[in-house]
């Protein structure tokens, strides 16, 4: 008979049977019985496998029912990733599964119960299925609050603010008296939040409710009603909460009265991967976790499975530069490999070019293990036209196409279609406020009234026609040659021509001011713009390349099983992992962001360390080699390195820093690949070698047909797809034979 405790065979059966060992202090976890317990897991811990143990430990072990346990999780995903770890460990268990589930799917169905108790008739607005002519759903709703308030339409800026302005109020619990502590540049936002809560109420027969109101719903009807709590309460004796760090004030009181009764609670989080302040996190709930329990205990999963000890160290240290946080300290029984690469480049759109050389050099059958990380959305663009031009499959989970549509994106395209016919008002109409010319409301209704001839522009029609101002004159006729001269021109010669000669540059500015638009985030739009259009020849060619970037985007969550690199935001990569993770973008004004900075000034340093966690989190990503990317300048001004790059350069002894030399990219000649990827000797090294008809092989699509040469665009044609590449990248990194 075995002398091990009944406990440690439990264990060690586990351990035998699917391979999971436990270090101490996760069987600590796994074991703890009655009573609250904040689990904090550091990245790459194990905290999932700790909880899912935990449960297969209460049934199995201690005879708890599974209908018996809850286990709550911050998004859908993560839920059926718990369940779906669930029936992998414990296979004999199957049929007899807990309750996994999200807050708001709990929430929602408590407000179901509580609906039906009192009568109440309700819908969903942020339900697509629920929404028609006659019942507008929320954006339909806050765009016409907006109009009536401010007397003009909102930007999808402006609504993304607003939501989660609405959001923010919602999960702090803030009553109308304190709206103010909810910051929002949109103009007139505590009036268009308080018509929208009374429309919500009272503008329709039914009660509207959207996804934030099921949260405070049931946060109020749990709290009214005490048959109503009781009978939830009853219903379960164990309550687990994973990425508990990432919960907001709202739906911590939920949880808190669902366990009143027991306080049997265990909290799995890391406060050092709180990065969700934005909308509403609550991190100062875990700090404040021993207060509310008095009992509580409280362990440390510290040791890290996933990366290098170079990486586990530097990010260690790195985020003890923040205060607001329970001392832990990171360690890993890995072995060290090579330091992280910090990269200066000289310009900001050679980062893509540079990016997607060094994956072409390393091994295809391992994109699969390869991330690009950046803080805003607008950065994947350029990866995407990068990557794509060279023939590199990519993966977004949460690919955001609203670039595709913006405004800048709207106005560029009908600068260019005026190039080509200007003589359609209607054209004129969207973009005049746009011009340095001046053109108010009354003078566009002049024009369309002209009726302008077919032969006349829009230009000519106005001086001949119109009510003008004494300085306009020379404006339109200015802004009319220019036009004309644009006919032919590349569409990089006319993007630079509408920022510069047409004014256009000055006009963002203007409404940059007015609105409340961050100056980096338009320039961000308008540099991508023209790295698009670079090696483009004709307007109409741009316009075709956004469409074809735009389906491109929409059809790469379709790669998540294919071997294909990982585009993602910081935020979103947060518990993945990759053995290669490009950081990029890394400046002072994007991480830490301008208003990062302003807040810290301000006294509010949360803000900074929020930022802090953010770059953390996509350092611990990184498995084996991570590598930090950050330029000298940017739409032809200087930039700072991010000071969190300073702090890995500290903290590395001695810095090791990539030359500048090494990290500049070639443009002209082709970069050898590395000893690690074989030179091709039958590859194409020259331009000549591709013409129309010439059959290829492609080191990814395989073999396929040349149909259409284009400037330094290549189309082939691969079974039945055609896929469009960049013939100079093509050639430089030998990637045809």
């Amino acid at each position: 008979m075995s002398m091990l405790p009944r406990s440690s065979r439990y264990f060690e059966h586990i351990k035998q049977e699917t391979g999971v060992a436990l270090n101490e202090v996760q069987r600590q976890a796994a074991m703890h019985g009655k009573g609250p317990l904040l689990l904090l897991a550091s990245p790459g811990s194990g905290k999932t496998t700790t909880l899912i143990v935990r449960i297969g430990y209460l049934i199995e072990e201690k005879g708890v029912k599974p209908s018996r346990i809850k286990a709550v999780t911050f998004s859908r995903a993560s839920a059926q990733d718990m369940k779906e770890r669930f029936a992998r460990l414990f296979p004999a268990l199957a049929g007899r599964v807990p309750d996994f589930s999200t807050i708001h799917s709990f929430a929602f169905e408590v407000l179901r119960e509580h609906f039906r108790k009192s009568g109440t008739d309700y819908r969903m607005i942020d339900n697509p299925n629920e929404q028609g002519a006659d019942k507008p759903g929320k954006p339909m709703i806050l765009r016409d609050i907006f109009r009536r308030v401010n007397r003009d339409y909102p930007t999808e800026d402006q609504m993304e603010e607003l939501t989660g302005y609405i959001s923010l109020i919602k999960n702090k619990l803030l009553p109308e008296s304190r709206l103010s502590e909810a910051k929002c540049d949109v103009p007139k936002a505590e009036e268009i939040y308080k018509e929208y809560e009374r429309f919500k109420r009272q503008g329709t027969p039914e009660l509207l409710v959207d996804y934030d109101d099921m949260l405070t719903i049931a946060n109020e009807a749990l709290a009214e009603d005490a048959e109503l709590l009781a009978s939830y309460q009853n219903r379960y004796d164990y309550v687990m909460t994973d990425e508990s760090q990432d919960t907001s004030l709202v739906q911590h009181e939920i949880v808190a009265k669902l366990v009143a009764s027991h306080g049997n609670l265990v909290v799995v989080a890391d406060d050092d991967q709180s990065i969700y302040g934005w909308r509403a996190a609550e991190p100062r709930y875990l700090l404040d976790f021993q207060l509310k329990y008095p009992n509580a205990t409280l362990l440390k999963m510290e040791q890290n499975y996933r990366s290098t000890a170079n990486i586990v160290d530097t990010a260690n240290r790195f985020i003890k530069r923040n205060k607001i946080r329970y001392e832990k300290n990171m360690f890993t029984d890995n072995a060290a490999a090579e330091p992280i690469a910090l990269t200066e480049l000289p310009d900001y759109r050679m980062q893509a070019k540079y990016v997607v050389e060094k994956i072409a050099d390393g091994d295809p059958e391992q994109w699969g293990e390869v991330a690009v990380l950046y803080r805003n959305n607008v950065s994947s663009i350029m990866l995407m036209n990068a990557l794509d031009r060279a023939g590199i499959p990519y993966y977004m989970k949460d690919g955001d196409n609203r670039f595709f549509s913006h405004w800048i994106v709207e106005d560029v395209l009908n600068f260019m279609r005026m190039t080509f016919n200007d003589k359609r008002p209607d054209i004129l109409e969207r973009v005049h406020t746009k011009l340095n010319c001046y053109i108010t409301k009354q003078q566009m209704a002049e024009l369309i009234a002209l009726g302008v001839d077919g032969d006349e522009s829009v230009f000519d029609a106005m001086l001949r026609g119109v009510t003008l101002q004494d300085y306009q004159v020379k404006q339109l006729e200015t802004a009319g040659t220019i036009f004309a001269g644009m006919k032919g021109a590349t569409p990089l010669t006319a993007i630079r021509t509408i920022r510069d000669k047409l004014g256009y540059d000055k006009s963002l500015d203007k409404m940059r001011e007015r609105m409340g638009f961050r100056r980096e985030h338009l320039a961000g739009i308008l540099s991508t713009l023209e790295e698009i259009s670079e090696p483009l020849l004709t307007m109409e060619a741009f316009a075709a390349r956004l469409k074809e970037l735009e389906r491109g985007m929409k059809q790469s969550k379709f790669n998540r099983t294919g071997n294909a690199v990982a585009l993602s935001t910081f935020h979103s990569s947060k518990g993945l992992e990759f053995q290669h993770v490009y950081m990029i973008d890394l400046i002072d004004g994007i991480i830490p962001s301008a208003d990062d900075r302003k807040k810290e000034e301000q006294g509010r340093p949360e803000e900074m360390e929020e930022a802090a966690r953010l770059f953390y989190v996509g350092m611990t990503r990184a498995k084996r080699r991570l590598e930090l990317l950050y330029y000298k300048r940017k739409d032809g001004d200087y930039v700072q390195p991010s000071p969190f790059v300073t702090d890995v350069r500290r903290i590395q002894d001695p810095p090791k820093a990539i030359s500048k030399e090494s990290a500049r990219p070639s443009m002209k000649k082709a970069r050898e690949p590395k000893a690690a990827v074989p030179v091709n000797p039958n590859a194409i090294r020259d331009l000549s070698g591709l013409t129309e008809g010439r059959e290829v092989l492609h080191r990814v699509f395989g073999v396929g047909t040349i149909v259409r040469l284009d400037g330094d665009s290549v189309e082939i044609r691969f079974g039945t797809a055609v896929k469009r590449l960049s013939a100079n990248i093509c050639v430089e990194m030998g990637l045809l034979e």
